[in-house]
């Protein structure tokens, strides 16, 4: 399966499209804003295409020429703004969700964020992100739900607070984790990375959307589940 990362020099991205790279069944394309960025991926051996989320929707449509995934782990980062929030995690989305369509690219993986699908969370400050998290929290919750109305094979993935610990191998994946009686309420990035690639081989998760969280479960079993 050759998958597009979109948001490949993110934290996420680094970890997923080296795990890709390094399985047996896909194939990564890196998608970066830089060629400096391409150079050090190539370097590794990594393949690589340019990719800004805020230029042309075409542009995306080109990239996904031959690709048969697209991972959606892009995010402007806490301290762009709400401005640049907006262009990168919602209306980048959102162009790479229009793109797919228009490419016949089906299978679409969004890494969106705990409590997003939420909308009496965000939209009334239940967070700790400041006044910035509501437009953070706006952006994916509105690209989520543009997302579940297209027409895409698509898996949403809610992680709670991610970490940059070493990955367990085990998580909690529920449809709502206000149902689990003690959460973690975080989750190292390795572990979101592995739970991807988990998802994109398992054709159950298909239209689907889940809360992401460490735990006890192995990533194979708790996906199967």
């Amino acid at each position: 399966m050759k998958v597009l990362v979109i948001g490949a020099h993110g934290k996420i991205g680094q970890i997923l499209t080296k795990k890709l790279h390094d399985s047996h069944d896909f194939e990564e394309i890196a998608g970066l804003r830089t060629a400096d960025q391409q150079h050090a991926y190539e370097a590794a051996s990594l393949q690589t295409v340019t990719l800004d989320l805020e230029k042309e929707q075409t542009d995306l449509e080109n990239v996904m020429q031959g690709v048969d995934a697209v991972v959606f782990t892009a995010g402007s980062g806490g301290k762009t703004g709400p401005e640049k929030t907006m262009m990168i995690d919602l209306d980048g989305a959102v162009k790479s969700i229009k793109a797919a369509e228009k490419v016949g690219v089906k299978r679409f993986v969004i890494v969106s964020a705990i409590n997003a699908n939420k909308r009496e969370f965000w939209s009334y400050g239940r967070h700790d992100l400041g006044a910035t998290g509501n437009f953070y929290y706006a952006a994916k919750h509105y690209a989520d739900l543009y997302l579940e109305h297209s027409n895409l094979d698509y898996t949403i993935l809610r992680p709670t607070l991610l970490l940059d610990d070493a990955g367990t191998g085990n998580v909690t994946v529920v449809d709502d984790l206000a149902t689990v009686a003690s959460p973690k309420m975080k989750i190292p990035r390795a572990d979101v990375a592995e739970t991807i690639m988990a998802v994109l081989r398992n054709q159950n998760t298909v239209r689907r959307s889940f809360d992401l969280d460490g735990g006890d479960t192995p990533i194979k079993e708790a996906i199967n589940d």
